[in-house]
């Protein structure tokens, strides 16, 4: 059993609320145990420079932390400039996005994701791209198009060895722990559209890797329930 009492393979309390911000065309809060996030979609015509007259759209996003996400105090990015650690995550995010749209369908219009850390105990850029995905779902309904350009519902989750085991859904003081440090994007179907994988201390086996994957699979099926159940579509994928 884990500190949280929870088993190996079990995923923190999940919540997702749709439609959090009234203004944006599409948002979410998510809330994975103790981590919380604020996701919003901004749905703006044109793309950009690159992209003019290709007839595609655009999807982009932004992620930081709030100072008082954490124990101490985290100096606001805009008085510092961004670290090398959010541009990462918000590649990922941005990534992890566009691999499920269709963006012919989109037209040229950008989609701007914007994801806010309000409390952080590990996981923050998982859940950043599974409240991201709700809230750029609905942004795209905005739309109107006749069909839904979201080829499937994407997930994330973290994963690791800790004292030689595989864990599901690492809290903080789980993962810095770890032995080995994993985050695992997938879509809906099972397939894998990212995995970003560190050994910390030691490294890790083909068998450990795939227990791990397992564990992963087996997080975002329940994430992907939950984000089904925010955006009241029938059960998938």
């Amino acid at each position: 059993m884990r500190k949280d009492g929870r088993s190996p393979d079990q995923l923190r309390p999940v919540r997702i609320e749709r439609g959090y911000l009234r203004h944006a065309e599409g948002s979410a809060l998510i809330d994975l145990g103790e981590t919380r996030v604020i996701c919003s979609a901004t749905l703006e015509p044109g793309v950009p420079r690159w992209m003019m007259g290709t007839g595609k759209g655009w999807i982009t996003a932004e992620y930081g932390m709030l100072p008082r996400s954490s124990k101490q105090r985290i100096t606001r990015e805009a008085d510092r400039g961004r670290t090398g650690r959010t541009h990462e995550i918000q590649r990922l995010i941005g990534r992890s996005c566009r691999a499920a749209v269709a963006m012919e369908m989109l037209g040229e219009n950008t989609i701007l994701i914007d994801c806010d850390v309000l409390e952080a105990d590990g996981g923050t850029r998982t859940a950043a791209i599974t409240g991201a995905c709700v809230a750029m779902y609905d942004a795209i309904r905005t739309l109107e198009l006749r069909e839904h350009p979201m080829n499937f519902l994407v997930s994330a989750v973290s994963v690791g060895m800790v004292g030689g085991r595989p864990f599901l859904d690492l809290a903080y003081v789980e993962d810095s722990a770890a032995d080995v440090d994993l985050n695992v994007v997938m879509a809906e179907s099972g397939t894998f559209l990212e995995v970003l994988g560190t050994a910390e201390r030691v490294p890790y086996s083909k068998e450990q890797l795939d227990a791990m994957l397992t564990l992963a699979r087996a997080g975002c099926d329940q994430l992907f329930a939950a984000q089904r159940k925010a955006l009241e579509l029938p059960d998938g994928p």
